[in-house]
């Protein structure tokens, strides 16, 4: 479920100085591009450049993961985040998240190349993540904006988590540079007011990604 997704992922590259990329995510008609053929994607979406400003290993630390812990990639795609969190949990599973058959088909032999044996590539649904068991911390990176219903998606997601358990956010802010068409973004006062209304409470926000925010919830308490 890169859902329709990793718009946002490319559309940086030009940007940070790696080529000639165009920022395709802005035009409609492709931010709405299917992600099929993954191999062609996986250059894309981990080219090493994205990691000057999407920060995976800080934003894993933030997290602050337990070894053992259960972690759900929603919109995995290639595997970028799914198999950097692996390292973090080598006693847990991370189960890496997508709607398009290509991407799940991708991570698993990735997972399987790279002998992360606590990975698991999941074919979900646009309405349903379909987690083979609760998960400690959901992880949704550039995700959240794609989703139709999201009232209802993250309504069901309760039940994904285990108690106490975590739903971070990282999408991208209005004025970033890339990412999809602007008028589709939604703001951090937008997720946080979306998700309290779907059962959520906001518990952490940090501020060091250049171009996103990050936004940790967990379930509200009645």
């Amino acid at each position: 479920m890169r859902i329709v997704v990793v718009a946002a992922v490319l559309a940086g590259l030009n940007f940070v100085g790696v080529g000639s990329y165009p920022l395709w995510a802005q035009t409609p008609s492709t931010h709405q591009h299917s992600f099929s053929g993954a191999q062609h994607w996986a250059r894309v979406f981990d080219d090493p450049a994205r990691d000057e400003w999407q920060k995976p290993h800080q934003v894993i630390q933030a997290l602050n993961l337990a070894a053992d812990a259960v972690v759900a990639d929603i919109g995995a795609g290639t595997g970028y985040f799914s198999i950097r969190v692996a390292h973090f949990v080598p006693k847990g599973r991370v189960f890496g998240v997508d709607i398009e058959p290509d991407m799940v088909k991708y991570l698993a032999e990735r997972a399987k190349r790279d002998g992360m044996q606590n990975v698991i590539a999941v074919q979900g649904a646009p309405d349903d993540a379909r987690l083979p068991a609760k998960a400690d911390l959901v992880l949704m990176v550039d995700v959240f904006h794609h989703i139709a219903d999201r009232g209802a998606y993250f309504r069901k997601l309760r039940n994904a988590l285990k108690p106490g358990g975590r739903l971070a956010i990282i999408d991208y802010t209005k004025d970033a540079p890339m990412g999809p068409p602007v008028s589709e973004r939604i703001t951090p006062d937008g997720v946080k007011a979306e998700l309290r209304a779907a059962g959520y409470a906001p518990v952490k926000e940090h501020e060091f990604l250049p171009h996103q925010y990050f936004l940790i919830f967990r379930v509200a308490t009645p």
